[in-house]
């Protein structure tokens, strides 16, 4: 790539993350509900949990997880798994916005590829996932408290790696998208079935076994286990380097796989031409 190439894609991508902000702007109604949804969502859980607690503390549960605080282990779930619906949605729903709008056919006209314009419409929902998440997971804490320790940083590295291997499964959710022109129902399946059979609310030592090796055998898992090992302690599948460096193969080989799959649709698109049904 050269670095005319670069900058153009670097000005692409910074000019469809101003579209989308100035989109997301013109809906402060909206912005407001990403906010009070996940705490809305969270509350029920809450006073379930203490239901099930002993002296305050969620004995069984330590049995399988390593710590008592479920609270602190749902947030750090429901934080991982935006990032997941951040990027499935970012990326593949916004091929189904611009087939709605009619406009799919005039980007693909563009010089600038479809890959970059897909991380172009990805990046201010990351944005938006990361303040919102800060301030759900700020508000939690002041309405029901949790505890985290001083790991926060090696956290935050260790979900780098997550995340750009999220973009690898984005690209695979689009060409399904391209390909089916069918954007909800995908990538509600997907990101679904994703985030709950890899640990979003729950450890999943306690699933059937046949579950459990499947979810064993998607990467996403040992991210939510080693965010969760970091900050809180808990009981890890393997070591935490082990996990890291299954997720930086994860993120190498998920990102080039997803672009070799996205790439390949997109020339069966343009060869038989289906893009204007769409």
């Amino acid at each position: 790539m050269s670095s005319n190439n670069l900058k153009t894609y670097l000005f692409a991508i910074s000019a469809i993350t101003k579209k989308d902000m100035k989109v997301f702007l013109a809906y402060p109604i909206n912005a407001l509900f990403r906010i009070i949804e996940p705490i809305m969502w969270i509350a029920p859980v809450y006073f379930l949990s203490k239901a099930f607690q002993i002296n305050g503390e969620n004995i069984g549960f330590s049995q399988y997880a390593g710590t008592t605080d479920y609270m602190a282990f749902l947030v750090l779930g429901t934080i991982v798994s935006s990032f997941v619906s951040s990027v499935l949605w970012g990326m593949g729903f916004s091929l189904k916005n611009e087939m709605d709008s009619g406009v799919i056919e005039s980007n693909w006209l563009t010089p600038i590829p479809l890959w970059v314009q897909l991380i172009g419409r990805s990046i201010f929902s990351l944005i938006i996932t990361t303040i919102n998440s800060i301030t759900v997971a700020f508000l939690v804490w002041l309405l029901f408290g949790f505890n985290i320790n001083n790991n926060i940083f090696s956290a935050i590295i260790a979900l780098i790696p997550l995340l750009v291997a999220l973009y690898g499964l984005g690209f695979g959710i689009a060409s399904l998208v391209l390909i089916t022109n069918n954007a909800n129902n995908i990538i509600d399946i997907t990101n679904f079935s994703l985030n709950i059979i890899c640990g979003q609310d729950f450890p999943i030592t306690i699933l059937p076994r046949i579950l459990t090796a499947v979810s064993l055998a998607i990467p996403l898992t040992y991210g939510y286990d080693v965010i969760r090992g970091l900050l809180l302690g808990t009981n890890t599948f393997f070591s935490i380097k082990t996990e890291l460096l299954i997720l930086t193969v994860f993120m190498v080989v998920g990102t080039a796989l997803g672009y070799y799959i996205l790439k390949r649709v997109e020339k069966h698109c343009k060869t038989i031409g289906n893009i204007g049904f769409h």
